[in-house]
């Protein structure tokens, strides 16, 4: 009898500790379960974040892209008109040539004004270019207004409406290549696109801007040719 009392207290206390031992060892569990858990949820957040900054990312690239090559595009259709435009004008100048012996001097600015345009470079330059030729063409164009027998010059007057077409065409272009252009500013000012613009170099593009001055026809004296 005395053997069985002397292991109770020891039976009870090994059950104690196994209890607390155990309880302990759920603990650590759940608190690691807990951590493992709360891990993964960050983990999942932040790539939950990269794949929508990265979307948003590619997405602004995209966009950014497919503006600037309409961009691209329309200022080639600008080009076009105005190689046109050179092309008629040397022409226009041996045309007038015949009728027009003391004119030289007009005739030679119109071309070097021609020359310069073909060498313009910034889109700016350009502008300033075109408007120049455009005025120097409006000189040529009065002059017969003192040289009537212009007028009856099949050539001449061919001249005259193919120049007149191509710079309708050339106002159509310009005005698109500018709203292409406005459009893409705009976009590429936005947030978020503003990021991906600065982050993969996309630069704002300069607007085609004719001065008028520049551009006004000169009045032709009623002396000329006499």
């Amino acid at each position: 009898m005395s053997n069985m009392y002397d292991q109770g207290p020891g039976t009870d206390q090994r059950e104690q500790f196994r209890q607390d031992y155990t309880y302990q060892q759920n603990q650590m569990a759940t608190q690691k379960r807990s951590r493992t858990t709360w891990l993964v949820g960050i983990i999942g957040v932040i790539l939950l974040l990269l794949l929508i900054v990265g979307g948003s990312a590619c997405g602004s690239y995209n966009t950014l892209v497919t503006k600037q090559q309409a961009v691209k595009a329309a200022y080639s259709n600008i080009d076009v008109q105005l190689q046109r435009r050179s092309d008629l004008i040397p022409n226009l100048v041996n045309t007038v040539k015949g009728y027009t012996k003391h004119e030289e001097t007009v005739l030679g600015e119109v071309a070097q004004a021609n020359a310069g345009m073909l060498r313009a470079g910034t889109v700016g330059e350009k502008a300033q270019a075109d408007a120049q030729v455009t005025g120097m063409v409006g000189r040529i164009l009065a002059l017969q207004q003192a040289y009537p027998d212009l007028k009856a010059d099949k050539q001449f007057m061919s001249l005259k409406d193919d120049l007149a077409g191509t710079e309708n065409r050339l106002a159509v272009a310009r005005r698109d290549y500018n709203q292409v252009v406005a459009d893409y500013n705009t976009t590429r000012a936005r947030f978020p696109t503003v990021i991906a613009a600065s982050t993969f170099g996309f630069k704002p593009e300069e607007q085609y801007k004719i001065d008028a001055a520049a551009r006004a026809n000169p009045q032709v004296p009623d002396t000329f040719g006499k």
